[in-house]
């Protein structure tokens, strides 16, 4: 395959900071050097990724089609009822309220480069929607799911069949309810007002979390995560991001157990902090070997203690705050 001039350009530049990273681990301070090394490799990946995305949407993907669903759902009364929502293209919005009714609605847009892709896109991709034990599940079904026990290997597909098919979620739900969502590309995850647990997964897009009264995690690749509590969590939680910041804006009054992970950047604290033991490296045999290992997080106390968070990035700050509303 022909390289176009920016991709032979982006390659010897990320060969260059390659060489650049190993010049400054033997001449100068490692953690530093390496550190921006790092971060700029991972800027330059992902300047690339969004340049093929782009070329792809624009040169090889010129029929659309486009539909509207809307549904309603009744939820059966009880402590855990959950919604589930599994997208691989597109955002997700979860909205809490009143009532015990499920509102559903879902913009799909699809992407082909011929009227044939298009009606392939239509046969292989659907939304499979099931209420096992009176719950809600909605589930994104297409060849690029892996639903093979050998690791699909030579069975999983990807978009190379000439389409991309986009499915952006907005649900109203009753806010007593756990939420578990995810998406993988092209899309947020945004859900507010729960008072449940959560789950909150995205690969390629950010995560907002708003007005939240349970406990949970929200872990995403590439992109900041945020999350507002208007009631403190009960039970330990994590946050997640590899290449984005992690704000968290806790209700006065936190009492939590912190352990902080981050290579490139700064953590930050509105609630006065104490200082823990760091824990003691673990000891495993293998093979009769002796392997210790630590896992290199920071832990802090804010009060009396209480659940552990789990706050981990590679590039990025992470943000202990004060929710003032």
């Amino acid at each position: 395959m022909n390289r176009t001039p920016f991709h032979r350009v982006l390659a010897i530049y990320i060969a260059a900071l390659a060489v650049l990273a190993i010049y400054f681990a033997v001449h100068h301070r490692v953690t530093q050097s390496t550190k921006k090394a790092v971060s700029f490799v991972s800027h330059a990946i992902q300047i690339r990724s969004a340049y093929a995305a782009i070329r792809d949407d624009e040169t090889g993907l010129p029929v659309h089609d486009h539909e509207v669903i809307q549904k309603s759902f009744p939820l059966t009364t009880g402590e855990h009822r959950s919604i589930e929502v599994d997208n691989v293209f597109g955002s997700i919005e979860v909205v809490g309220g009143t009532g015990n009714q499920v509102e559903l609605v879902v913009d799909e847009n699809t992407r082909a480069e011929s009227k044939d892709a298009l009606a392939l896109a239509h046969k292989e991709v659907n939304l499979d929607i099931t209420q096992p034990d009176g719950n809600l599940k909605l589930y994104v079904d297409g060849p690029f799911r892996c639903n093979c026990e050998d690791g699909c290997r030579g069975e999983r597909r990807h978009h190379g069949d000439g389409y991309i098919v986009k499915m952006d979620f907005v649900l109203h739900v009753p806010s007593n309810v756990d939420v578990n969502v995810r998406t993988v590309n092209e899309g947020r995850v945004v859900v507010r007002n729960i008072d449940g647990g959560f789950i909150a997964r995205n690969v390629n897009g950010d995560i907002e979390l708003d007005g939240m009264a349970g406990s949970g995690l929200a872990h995403t690749v590439n992109g900041p995560v945020k999350v507002t509590f208007r009631r403190n969590p009960q039970q330990d939680s994590s946050f997640q991001s590899v290449n984005g910041n992690i704000d968290l804006f806790f209700a006065r009054g936190l009492s939590a157990d912190f352990r902080f992970k981050t290579f490139n950047g700064g953590i930050y604290s509105d609630f006065p902090v104490t200082t823990m033991p760091v824990n003691a490296p673990t000891r495993e045999e293998h093979g009769g070997k002796v392997v210790f290992r630590a896992d290199r997080f920071t832990a802090a106390r804010i009060s009396n203690g209480g659940p552990e968070i789990k706050i981990e990035n590679l590039n990025g700050d992470i943000r202990i705050l004060e929710n003032h509303e």
